[in-house]
């Protein structure tokens, strides 16, 4: 590989958020990789900060060209300049769309388990959240997780105006096939509700899959969506805060456009940088990060199977986080505090991410593969001082 995947970089005792919050334990928890961002965004970001001024700016035209070449070279979906909207970053995207759909009181409808930005969202900007639980099916031993039509439908209220989908799905790392997504998109066209498709993680497909973004469906369906996209997770730059919202209908972009006002600031200069930089020239940094990633998963659930009795997985399809199902395991109590307390291993809490998440973790292993191995190994080693279970290492 031209791009050291492997090289550990030391952000203990920085500024990390990932490696301060949960002291000296292993962090493998929150979406932020371990990874050094691409070259071309380095040298970018140095040549912007050797200008010297900092002053006011606005999103140049060449990231918004690039960015339409790209949704039409990837998709062929036609994005015009005036249909994206900049954004500090998609929780912020998902608040506004809350505020900008409907009235105070209605209801939004989220599929869960889900990343907890989707269930706080609706509750600040005053809406009914309302929840539809996926359904976990078991494939190759593993959890595969779909939706149920009729059970999806029944959950929708005269009152629900917006629906917001992950896609593809933080935590449960699917690639949602165009089946599922025309079903999805037929009971919100029947029901006449918006559809917020956060798409953030769409460049992040493991083994040669292809996004198809929601929008592309139908032209009907494209007036009743707003696409949420970002390089952030993508290209490791999620602590500069740069992200877009698409959304193609002018009347729902007008609404969208009135709820930002006053409340969401500007994109900032080196965010923009950095988002042009690695959208410009950061897709062969991409493709062997893809490969990493696969690698590192396949790791984890070859380990999980071997030396995590109890545990299932999910096989993600996309994204670098795993969701693994401690309910079988024996540990008494909640699987996030076990890890801590008895592997320092700092893991997400599946409980945050909504009904179907109790008794579950999320892993990151967007990391050099020996950290990731050094966390599955303190994980082995708590369960075999409670068990005295050993691992057979092949």
């Amino acid at each position: 590989m031209t791009y050291d995947f492997d090289r550990a970089v030391v952000r203990r005792g920085g500024d990390s958020l990932k490696w301060r919050r949960y002291g000296a334990a292993l962090p493998l928890w929150v979406a932020d990789m371990d990874f050094i961002a691409p070259e071309p965004v380095l040298a970018a970001l140095h040549e912007r900060v050797k200008h010297g001024i900092f002053g006011y700016g606005a999103p140049p035209d060449e990231l918004t060209e690039t960015i339409c070449a790209r949704l039409d070279h990837l998709y062929h979906w036609t994005v015009t300049p005036e249909q994206i909207i900049y954004l500090p970053g998609l929780v912020c995207g998902l608040n506004v769309v809350c505020r900008a759909v409907g009235e105070p009181g209605d209801a939004v409808l989220v599929q869960t388990p889900v990343y907890p930005p989707f269930l706080s969202a609706p509750l600040y900007q005053d809406r009914q959240l309302i929840t539809a639980e996926l359904t976990a099916e078991s494939c190759d031993g593993r959890w595969r997780y779909t939706f149920d039509d009729a059970a999806f439908t029944a959950k929708i209220s005269p009152t629900t105006r917006l629906f917001i989908l992950c896609h593809p799905h933080n935590p449960v790392g699917r690639s949602f096939d165009q089946d599922e997504l025309n079903r999805l998109a037929m009971v919100c066209e029947q029901r006449d509700l918006v559809i917020c498709s956060d798409e953030i993680h769409c460049d992040l497909l493991l083994d040669g899959r292809r996004h198809t973004p929601l929008a592309t469906l139908a032209p009907e369906i494209a007036q009743r969506c707003i696409t949420l996209m970002a390089p952030s997770k993508t290209f490791n730059i999620a602590g500069l805060g740069a992200s877009f919202a698409i959304i193609q209908n002018p009347a729902l972009r007008q609404r969208f456009k009135q709820a930002m006002r006053g409340i969401v600031p500007d994109v900032n200069l080196l965010a923009l940088t950095a988002a042009l930089a690695a959208y410009q020239h950061g897709d062969a940094w991409l493709r062997e990060l893809l490969v990493y990633l696969a690698g590192n998963r396949d790791y984890l659930l070859d380990y999980v199977d071997r030396c995590l009795p109890g545990i299932r997985a999910t096989a993600p399809e996309a994204t670098y986080l795993a969701w693994l199902d401690c309910r079988n395991s024996g540990i008494a109590g909640n699987p996030h505090q076990f890890f801590l307390d008895h592997a320092e291993v700092a893991l997400n809490d599946g409980a945050t991410f909504g009904p179907g998440g109790e008794g579950f973790v999320r892993l990151n292993f967007g990391c050099p593969r020996m950290t990731l191995m050094a966390g599955l190994e303190r994980m082995q080693q708590a369960f075999h001082q409670r068990d005295s279970i050993p691992c057979t290492i092949a």
